[in-house]
């Protein structure tokens, strides 16, 4: 992966140290962080990092397309490094997100859907995770 001020630069955003934190944990990150999330994990690297710079930044990243950013839980905004077409597997008994690959699911009868132009769609399943 490329580094952090490469990735600001090449989607022509100014490096601060505050942006490189964010991008240097969201980018890294296989889970599926909220801004809080992003924003204390941030802090242990750059303690002058904002709530604002948090959220200006994650916002520059979905609109550069480096990040998607869904409400997947009530009131709860996450955002996702993996921005290739997948669906979502929500374990309820620990808040877990998963990314389950696109390929894995067969959704029928988007056609009979009359009424509606279909430009996207994602699957969000809840249930648990099974032990092994």
């Amino acid at each position: 992966m490329k580094d952090a001020i490469s990735i600001l630069r090449q989607c022509d955003i100014q490096p601060t140290p505050q942006r490189i934190a964010v991008v240097e944990y969201v980018l890294k990150c296989k889970t599926h962080p909220s801004a809080d999330d992003v924003f204390t994990h941030a802090r242990k690297n750059c303690p002058t990092v904002s709530r604002a710079t948090v959220y200006n930044t994650l916002n520059l990243l979905v609109e550069k397309g480096l990040l998607g950013m869904q409400t997947i839980r009530e009131g709860a905004v996450i955002f996702d490094a993996n921005v290739e077409k997948h669906h979502h597997f929500i374990d309820d008994d620990t808040g877990d997100i998963y990314d389950i690959p696109w390929d894995q699911l067969e959704v029928k009868g988007k056609g009979k859907l009359k009424d509606f132009e279909i430009f996207e769609f994602q699957v969000i399943m809840h249930g648990r995770r099974k032990k092994k």
